[in-house]
């Protein structure tokens, strides 16, 4: 597999979970990361059933009566203030729709695909086509990784200098040769497949030819979250690591999600491409990462296939980042 040169200058949110239908998208929903705290306050009354006595009808009369003629006096009642939280959720979800629509108006132009984002600041998540199924192609590589440092993590070791030099080219030049040998050290598809439990990815299924892996972006957003969580299944030594090798591929290759970063934010990725010789040769294109800066820590899932070139599958994966970034407002 070959990368594409583009110039480094630039590169999820879900509380959504889109879940793959006719239309493309279904569902829309914003959610924080830490669950429970305090229900919010109910608004409006609550009639109590039953008939009030003569005596507590004539107070209520008079209270009512004194009201108004307070009212009439000149008084003004006192306005309730807006709720910052419902309407921050608001705004949210009127951006949710918005970024709903563009998805969906520009799918009808580009071959399939689909995204997911992770806000890590603010907890939300989001995804379109969720839950539909690509071939990975050398996104895998990551996984494999995450696998290898597990692995190293039960010895109570570190990598060897022969498993870190493999892992330094699957990561940074893509090399499959590299990813083969890590692939056979871990037990191919079955040690994969079991290190995916430890992982959460419930919607990945490994193949013997490694690069054929189907999975959706909503796992690969999953799998980027366990590189950086604190308390998930990967140590300190090995999430730096993960975080060293992906931010430092190979400039021919650092397309794809970093295309929605902005000037001064860091950026970790990895690609993958593949003409599929099933589908006519048409390119799948494929690109995870995360972007984080000032008040920005975001990861972001675009998988797509179908695409007649290369060159035109990356505008697709990139364009999808992108508009990810205008709506959500990240």
């Amino acid at each position: 597999m070959a990368g594409v040169r583009r110039t480094r200058n630039w590169i999820l949110a879900i509380a959504t979970v889109g879940v793959l239908g006719g239309a493309g998208l279904v569902g829309v929903d914003m959610m924080r990361n830490d669950s429970g705290g305090a229900a919010p306050p109910r608004v409006g009354t609550f009639s109590e059933s039953g008939a009030k006595s003569d005596s507590e009808s004539a107070a209520k009369s008079g209270n009512e009566a004194g009201a108004r003629s307070e009212n009439e006096g000149g008084a003004t009642p006192t306005p309730t203030a807006p709720d910052p939280a419902k309407l921050a959720a608001q705004e949210q979800a009127k951006r949710v729709k918005a970024l709903d629509a563009a998805l969906k108006k520009y799918a009808t132009t580009v071959p399939e695909f689909s995204v997911a984002v992770l806000d890590r600041d603010t907890g939300r998540r989001y995804s379109f086509r969720g839950t539909e199924k690509y071939e990975t192609a050398s996104v895998v590589k990551v996984q494999v990784l995450a696998c290898l440092l597990l692995k190293a993590q039960d010895a109570r070791r570190d990598l060897t200098a022969t498993e870190l030099s493999l892992a330094k080219r699957m990561i940074r030049l893509s090399d499959n040769d590299a990813t083969t040998s890590l692939f056979s050290k871990l037990g191919r598809a079955s040690g994969l497949s079991a290190c995916n439990k430890r992982l959460g990815l419930t919607e990945t299924k490994v193949s013997g030819s490694w690069g054929l892996t189907r999975t959706t972006v909503n796992d690969q957003v999953r799998l980027l979250s366990e590189l950086v969580d604190q308390k998930g299944p990967l140590d300190a030594g090995s999430r730096k690591l993960a975080y060293t090798l992906m931010s430092t591929v190979d400039q021919s290759q650092d397309w794809g999600v970093p295309a929605a970063a902005q000037a001064g934010e860091k950026f970790t990725v990895k690609n993958g491409w593949l003409a599929r010789s099933t589908e006519n040769y048409r390119w799948i294109i494929n690109s995870v990462g995360r972007i984080t800066g000032p008040g920005t820590d975001v990861s972001i899932a675009v998988l797509s296939h179908d695409n007649a070139t290369m060159s035109s599958g990356i505008t697709v994966v990139q364009k999808v980042a992108k508009l990810t970034r205008q709506h959500l407002m990240y």
